[in-house]
């Protein structure tokens, strides 16, 4: 469902059809990131600051926000300085772009929960910590499953008026719509939020200047590729959504609209290309290859990744693993839940946890369930 290539996306106004200030608003981005690129070359390690620290720190929601206003986005850490001066144009945009991340993030924890990496987070401004300089599998997931969540909280946010530059979506009514079908509503506003969260997550990755054909330049291009894929996974499962009108419910006539997909869903679809990404490398005309050529060359859907993962068994400061000891696994699971796995054959201690529940619920007329409580004592096992 993606609108058109992605040369002429990158031409095209986020918001078209809306009114002339608007539109040179939205065009300002790409002077803006050029100025930032010429004015800067700060390269700031793996390590250092990331945006990702915007979910850690909730930002309080003024009631108006000033175009060009400083307070607000010198004090918010983790930002390059095209983000930043994004960020002075596009105050009001910040509140989601933090709540994007956070949603990326718990959904990275909820699909490696089961995983010896389990998208741990660690206080400090770098939220992953140290793991994120390995160019792995489950770096790139990290990039893709937060670019997507700034997709989807600044699709929302314009749905929802919260945003002074855009509005409900304006996707062309399908061609397969049936003709008494009413198409509009106020849909998610995907076109802007993916125009918008291309250019303030990759702003970072552009402003770098590495040398041509070094280890950096190659993260570099493996950051934006998983970056893309995750902005475009949200957009690709976003649907039409619809609701009947009509007497008692005869559906006689539907009003449509476009709706983003659930996030768990997004997730879901992420961690299958995960599970599939390419392993890459950067050959002499400095773009990234594949090390295996007999596969498949990748897609801008797809993840890719240039350093093979640690094991992430045992706590390592240098490469930033936490290690498994102390995890909770599955005895019985086969799987990378079961404690062979889980453990990386050190072994494991079993004790015994009381659990209470919620059991034997009624419904009473009218209208509410009643529950009892009920106690019981199960058996759970950590890593040694």
């Amino acid at each position: 469902m993606l609108y058109g290539s992605q040369e002429t996306q990158n031409k095209r106004s986020p918001v078209r059809g809306r009114r002339s200030r608007e539109r040179r608003t939205m065009t300002g981005i790409g002077l803006l990131l050029t100025a930032a690129v010429l004015s800067s070359y700060t390269q700031l390690p793996a390590e250092a600051n990331s945006w990702w620290s915007l979910a850690l720190n909730p930002i309080q929601r003024p009631e108006m926000y000033i175009i060009g206003a400083q307070p607000l986005c010198s004090q918010l850490t983790g930002l390059s300085p095209g983000q930043r001066k994004l960020c002075q144009l596009y105050q009001d945009h910040m509140v989601y772009i933090g709540e994007g991340a956070k949603t990326g993030i718990k959904e990275c924890q909820h699909q490696f929960k089961q995983r010896r990496w389990n998208c741990s987070t660690v206080d400090n401004t770098s939220v992953f910590g140290r793991v994120m300089q390995i160019g792995s599998r489950e770096t790139a997931f990290t990039y893709a499953v937060s670019a997507a969540g700034v997709v989807n909280a600044i699709s929302r946010a314009c749905r929802e008026g919260e945003l002074s530059t855009c509005g409900c979506s304006r996707t062309p009514r399908p061609k397969d719509l049936p003709r008494d079908w009413l198409w509009g509503g106020c849909g998610d506003n995907v076109e802007y939020g993916y125009r918008f969260a291309k250019e303030f997550v990759d702003a970072r990755e552009r402003e770098k200047n590495y040398p041509r054909g070094s280890e950096e330049q190659a993260r570099t291009l493996m950051n934006l590729q998983n970056n893309e894929a995750g902005r475009r996974a949200v957009y690709k499962l976003a649907d039409m959504a619809c609701k009947c009108h009509g007497v008692s419910g005869s559906c006689s006539l539907k009003t449509c609209w476009l709706q983003l997909a659930d996030f768990r869903k997004v997730g879901e679809h992420l961690k299958e290309k995960y599970d599939s990404a390419a392993a890459m490398r950067l050959n002499r005309k400095n773009k990234l290859e594949l090390v295996n050529s007999r596969f498949n060359t990748p897609t801008e859907e797809d993840l890719v990744y240039i350093d093979q993962s640690p094991d992430y068994c045992l706590r390592n400061e240098t490469t930033g693993s936490l290690g498994t000891i102390g995890r909770l696994c599955n005895k019985t699971s086969e799987g990378m839940d079961g404690c062979e796995l889980m453990c990386c054959g050190r072994g494991y201690d079993q004790f015994k946890t009381v659990q209470v529940e919620r059991c034997h619920c009624k419904f009473h007329w009218c209208c509410f369930v009643k529950c009892k409580k009920c106690t019981e004592i199960v058996d759970q096992y950590v890593c040694k």
